[in-house]
């Protein structure tokens, strides 16, 4: 099963790499992109969506990633959020947890920690029932 991941990030080339990226190296099925926080909330929080990941930045071309995240506080247990930042600064860290985030990484040196999330996010879908 492929990980149905949406992402929130609003510059064209570092969203364009991060999908290839975690298509090759995870097989993720990229449902959906925004670049402002208005449409992430709008299409993360829509009861139509069906997603299993979240991959937010924080500096969108309008609005906040934090706002992003802040509107999933209610997703399902299986939902997983996480922000991808050049700023994961402790303080933010510290933020993004508060608002119910599944983790944070740096854009510039945790890529490979980023992968071996969505990995056991995998993982833990494969072995989870299904949903009536």
């Amino acid at each position: 099963m492929k990980l149905k991941t949406y992402i929130v990030e609003d510059n064209a080339t570092i969203r364009e790499n991060l999908i290839a990226t975690l298509e090759e190296l995870v097989g993720i099925e990229a449902i959906g992109t925004s670049e402002t926080e208005i449409d992430g909330k709008a299409w993360l929080t829509n009861p139509t969506s069906i997603w299993d990941l979240a991959i937010v930045d924080l500096f969108l071309k309008q609005g906040s990633g934090l706002g992003v995240v802040a509107a999933c506080k209610d997703r399902n247990p299986l939902q997983k959020v996480v922000v991808l930042t050049n700023y994961a600064t402790a303080d933010v860290r510290a933020r993004c947890t508060k608002l119910g985030v599944d983790a944070v990484y740096d854009k510039s040196n945790e890529i490979d920690a980023l992968v071996a999330f969505c990995l056991q996010h995998c993982t833990t879908l494969n072995a989870a029932p299904p949903v009536p």
